[in-house]
């Protein structure tokens, strides 16, 4: 008896184990105790990476949910996934975002959402553990609350793939635009208060929204990448119609069920009439059966040419959809950064203005200066010992030289303030 696919990918319940990570002290070479220590169990993190995960499976044809743990190779060798597909939704892995079209299924990396979409089912990823869980938990019951929501009240033509892409993609956009509005909201009066009033506590600030932002503009656009790819390769988008292309295999099936029952009756048929020459024509069930192998071929390929526009239309009018929305996104947090970037080129400017009148103030302080210095020089003069100069012995001689040597001074520094002021190193 065969056994349920359910039961194939459920695997056995096991013990309790240690994490990945575990807190201890190591063992000294001679038995003796040791210092506290960070260990790291390579085992832990092996069966981790390979071993089971709790999905969410959400059934196409009754929208019921239920928590399974599917172990990883079981799950590449019943969808015929690879590997590096499936390493895209390891919560151990930080990847960007992505949405790979394969035979089988569909695997979508979306924020907080990492699903397998097949042509039967949904299979959502949880993990606890992951950085934000409760967060990531919360996110995950929305995605197949709405996913069993729009199943049942289900009032278009789409496939199941669609429906439940359609839905990843709302939830990663909802969420990129949620932050970016509260980013906007965070933002945009600290960059009118550092306009109005420079201070220490808001520039750090500033960076830390600069840091988010640019992070954030990041994730948006590896999103709007993903869709536009998409949209723009046929063949990616062909790969995801999952739900017509197991039908087309179930009809051929079917044709190569019946055709092999055709030639079973006429080589039953064949088998009491008189023997054949090997030179003459080929028999005639082989005969028969490449006029239904090349009718069938030219049915499908036609029926595929036919509905698969259709079908490429469809989609990328839904993907469409979210690149409007997903394109707003982006186009509101770049507004946000160029606003930043002018905020900077105004604080900038002010600095600067503030640097000239340090400058402005400076070089009058050195011109005060050499005027000043002049003082000291006759002063220096009449300081000396020197005898017989008829200068030192004519009354109020010192007094007429302060005043003279004033009057110069004050010559000397309106000339070159007047210099200054031509030269427009400053307003005066």
């Amino acid at each position: 008896m065969d056994q349920d696919p359910k039961e194939r990918l459920l695997l056995p319940p096991r013990a309790a184990t240690n994490g990945p990570h575990r807190r201890g002290k190591p063992a000294a070479p001679g038995g003796g105790g040791g210092g506290g220590g960070v260990t790291i169990d390579v085992h832990g993190l092996k069966k981790r990476g390979g071993g089971r995960r709790s999905w969410v499976r959400v059934d196409a044809a009754t929208g019921a949910a239920e928590a399974v743990e599917v172990a990883k190779p079981a799950l590449m060798r019943r969808l015929d996934l690879p590997a590096r597909d499936l390493r895209l939704l390891d919560p151990l892995f930080v990847y960007p975002s992505a949405i790979l079209g394969r035979e089988r299924a569909v695997v979508c990396n979306l924020e907080r959402i990492r699903c397998i979409i097949t042509a039967d089912e949904a299979l959502v990823l949880r993990d606890p553990d992951a950085d934000g869980g409760a967060a990531a938990e919360e996110a995950v019951r929305r995605y197949v609350d709405e996913l069993q929501r729009r199943l049942v009240d289900r009032a278009d033509d789409l496939p199941f793939e669609f429906i439940a892409l359609e839905v990843a993609l709302e939830a990663a956009c909802s969420f990129l635009d949620a932050q970016a509005v509260e980013l906007e909201a965070e933002a945009y009066p600290l960059l009118d208060e550092l306009t109005a009033k420079i201070s220490t506590l808001d520039l750090e600030r500033a960076r830390r929204l600069k840091s988010k932002l640019v992070a954030l503009t990041r994730r948006v656009q590896k999103v709007r990448d993903e869709i536009e790819q998409l949209m723009d390769d046929d063949g990616d988008m062909a790969e995801m119609y999952l739900t017509e292309k197991k039908m087309r295999m179930e009809a051929s099936s079917l044709d190569e069920e019946g055709l092999q029952g055709i030639a079973g009756n006429n080589a039953f048929g064949t088998s009491v009439s008189a023997p054949v020459s090997p030179v003459s024509s080929p028999p005639a069930p082989r005969r028969l059966e490449k006029q239904f192998s090349f009718a069938r071929s030219r049915h499908s390929s036609f029926k595929s040419s036919e509905s698969s526009q259709y079908n490429i239309e469809e989609l990328e009018m839904l993907l469409e959809a979210y690149f409007v929305v997903i394109d707003y996104t982006l186009s509101k947090l770049t507004s946000l950064k160029e606003y930043i970037d002018d905020t900077e080129d105004f604080i900038n400017i002010q600095l600067d203005n503030v640097r000239n009148q340090l400058i402005q103030f400076e070089l009058l302080l050195t011109t005060a200066t050499f005027v000043v210095a002049i003082f000291g020089v006759v002063s220096g003069v009449f300081g000396m010992n020197f005898e017989g100069v008829a200068v030192l012995k004519v009354p109020h001689a010192f007094e007429w030289t302060l005043i003279i040597t004033g009057v110069c001074g004050a010559v000397i520094f309106a000339c070159l303030l007047w210099y200054f002021k031509k030269r427009r190193f400053f307003p005066l």
